[in-house]
């Protein structure tokens, strides 16, 4: 299976999902549920992301994100793999929870915000879990409504200035929009190349990055990673490098370099689930 592509710029809009790995569940009770919402939380909150809609399923989740910075797979990976931390931990666990590979859609926000939105609060409804999708409590939904308080990593305004300036006449139209959108078309019918949905303009202005990307997706890994530094210099262990210079430098190394976690393990002595946590922990975080 060929690796997703992941376009990544300043102001980016995705529809994301992850899966269970094998297809399994990935949330076994309300309380994993939220924990992944917490998590989620850490993330806008460090990262500065904007979550526009989201859903929690039983086996999958679906995410409406805006990115002001370029970070979309540094933030994915630490959602996932603090989420997976912390499930193994709870139900005495090991091993992977979600898929490796994370989908990301890149979105022309102007164009399919509205639609995106509807789409992942009807999907309890498409499921046959809730009967409407007020009926289902682990989505944006009510939050957008207005029936209960929005967290604050939620971004419901966005979605709301659609409607109108007054907030309680836009939560009316929001929800008339939301229940007629169980008789429309599927937005991924105008998918393209499997991470674009645009208007061709859109997809015309993306290209050349596409182009980019998949040429150095295409080249073999012994020569994208020919000229990268080693180990000993991005780490040298022998020069006393104080804690959070030996973390920053393990990140360094996993993230821009592409050292696996067992290589960087055995080289700085650390155990490779040691290495792991370091290497997820957002930058400004301290110590757990």
């Amino acid at each position: 299976m060929s690796r997703p592509l992941r376009i990544e710029y300043p102001g980016a809009f995705y529809h994301l999902t992850s899966r269970g790995n094998a297809w399994e569940r990935i949330f076994l009770d309300d309380a994993d549920r939220e924990i992944l919402l917490d998590v989620l939380a850490s993330v806008v909150e460090r990262l500065v992301w904007r979550i526009h809609a989201y859903c929690l399923m039983g086996n999958h989740y679906h995410l409406l994100a805006e990115t002001p910075q370029p970070n979309l797979s540094r933030g994915m990976r630490w959602l996932n793999g603090v989420y997976t931390q912390r499930f193994n931990r709870r139900h005495e666990r090991v091993g992977h929870v979600l898929q490796g590979r994370f989908r990301a859609i890149l979105v022309e926000r102007d164009s399919y915000l509205l639609e995106l939105a509807r789409y992942i609060v009807l999907n309890p409804v498409r499921a046959g879990l809730a009967s409407a999708p007020g009926g289902w409590r682990w989505s944006s939904y009510q939050a957008t409504t207005g029936e209960k308080p929005a967290p604050r990593w939620l971004s419901v305004n966005a979605i709301l200035e659609q409607f109108g300036n007054d907030a309680s006449a836009a939560q009316g139209h929001y929800r008339q929009f939301v229940a007629a959108g169980l008789d429309r078309d599927s937005p991924w019918r105008n998918l393209r190349g499997q991470v674009l949905l645009g208007t061709e303009s859109f997809v015309r202005a993306l290209a050349p990055r596409l182009a980019t990307l998949r040429d150095r997706m295409e080249a073999p890994r012994s020569q994208r990673l020919a000229h990268r530094p080693t180990l000993e210099r991005l780490l040298p262990v022998a020069n006393g490098l104080s804690r959070a210079q030996r973390d920053a430098a393990i990140r360094d190394a996993h993230v821009r370099h592409l050292y696996t976690f067992a290589e960087i393990a055995r080289h700085v002595g650390l155990h490779y689930g040691t290495v792991s946590r370091i290497a997820n922990r957002p930058v400004h975080q301290g110590k757990t």
